[in-house]
């Protein structure tokens, strides 16, 4: 059974990029991709570019369908209405979210079942923003959770969270990486259940875990020096 799902992504965020590479590798196409392009794109797109800096960017969102009959739409604000119109018109039955700001109720109440984020880090444990350096920091496993979007930020319930393997040579940028990937892989298995209408809903418990803003640098320096020095408890080997 095929999903009908739209895609909406900051323009040409890697996280995002990888995703829909993803995605499209397992035959999940969406019916439309909608890019945010403004100020807050470009912040977060070179804030993700520095995380993965000297690993693989993925391909740019043109040479990702190139061949394939996907509109493209770019809008200012994923919240307005141009976004809500586009969106409407479609009828998504799930709305995708491949890196995006927080969504509103407005948008969330258009795709007809849900609104579905594969955020990167292990829920409820750190939710918001800079998952990765903070599980460094605070000496946590690293990992990927795709759940349900609700109004709040990462409280949706879980359909599917995976712990990601950490080497000793693995970096904080090759952690950022692989985590990318891992967030993709786990949207494919959770659109494949939606699909399937074997959806699982882990309901979060809003007393566990912290919600997070990004990270300071020099706490951030804390928990790459502890990989760094093999001080991390989280390793495989």
């Amino acid at each position: 059974m095929s999903l009908h799902f739209s895609f909406l992504v900051l323009e040409e965020h890697p996280y995002g990029r990888e995703m829909l590479r993803i995605l499209l590798e397992n035959d999940l196409v969406p019916s439309m991709i909608i890019q945010e392009v403004s100020n807050v794109a470009d912040v977060e797109r070179e804030k993700f570019l520095t995380r993965i800096a000297g690993q693989p960017v993925p391909p740019r969102l043109m040479q990702l369908i190139a061949g394939r009959k996907i509109p493209v739409y770019c809008v200012s604000n994923h919240n307005n209405d141009t976004c809500k119109e586009l969106l409407s018109a479609d009828k998504p039955d799930v709305l995708v979210l491949g890196g995006t700001r927080i969504i509103k109720p407005t948008i969330l109440e258009v795709p007809h079942q849900s609104t579905i984020n594969s955020h990167p880090g292990l829920l409820p444990w750190l939710r918001g923003s800079a998952s990765v350096g903070w599980a460094l920091y605070k000496d946590m496993p690293q990992g990927a959770t795709v759940h349900f979007i609700v109004p709040g930020i990462d409280i949706g319930d879980i359909i599917i969270s995976r712990q990601l393997p950490v080497y000793r040579h693995d970096t904080y940028e090759s952690i950022n990486y692989r985590i990318a990937i891992l967030a993709g892989e786990l949207m494919v298995e959770a659109i494949t259940s939606i699909a399937n209408g074997e959806v699982p809903h882990a309901p979060q418990d809003p007393n566990v875990g912290e919600t997070l803003r990004v990270i300071p640098d020099d706490l951030l320096e804390e928990g790459k020096q502890r990989l760094a020095e093999s001080r991390y408890s989280h390793f495989t080997d």
